[in-house]
């Protein structure tokens, strides 16, 4: 167990269920819809036909629940972390999920933002698991495009 795993870990407990302040917006255009769906080989004409798709309830093309959830990545990125927890980090890894759930569509041309609660941090040897519970917004919805607990692995010096 390294120092600067233990000191990450402590200042990871003091933050556990403070929710961070929203990251930056994302368009997500048509174009990175179609992007995906050829990387993916998901064709729906719910994500890829604006013409059919205008004729669903969604009215338009929608999304990938897939890839809203893959733009975790950016989305999160672009949200302040105590400088504390990341003195030392060697490395960063995705660990996975515990829940993921796809709560409304994400219409083609929105703008998506996250913001994130710490659930829990727990410590394994020189590395500390995170878990953050990231809500996904679409700007000018009601009701969030994802709610995921996603673990990151922060391995330390």
């Amino acid at each position: 167990m390294s120092e600067a795993a233990e000191a990450a870990h402590a200042k990871f407990q003091t933050l556990i269920g403070q929710e961070s302040e929203p990251g930056e917006w994302i368009q997500v255009t048509q174009e990175m819809i179609n992007q995906f769906a050829d990387v993916t080989m998901d064709h729906q004409f719910i994500h890829v036909d604006p013409e059919a798709a205008k004729n669903t309830p969604f009215g338009g093309t929608i999304a990938h629940g897939f890839l809203t959830l893959s733009l975790l990545v950016p989305l999160s990125s672009s949200i302040k972390q105590d400088p504390e927890t990341l003195k030392g980090v060697i490395m960063g890894v995705n660990y996975g999920f515990d829940k993921i759930r796809f709560i409304a569509p994400v219409p083609s041309g929105s703008r998506i933002r996250a913001k994130a609660v710490l659930k829990a941090a727990e410590i394994k040897g020189s590395s500390v698991n995170a878990t953050r519970t990231y809500t996904i917004e679409v700007e000018g919805s009601d009701k969030p495009a994802v709610i995921a607990d996603w673990i990151t692995r922060l391995t330390y010096g």
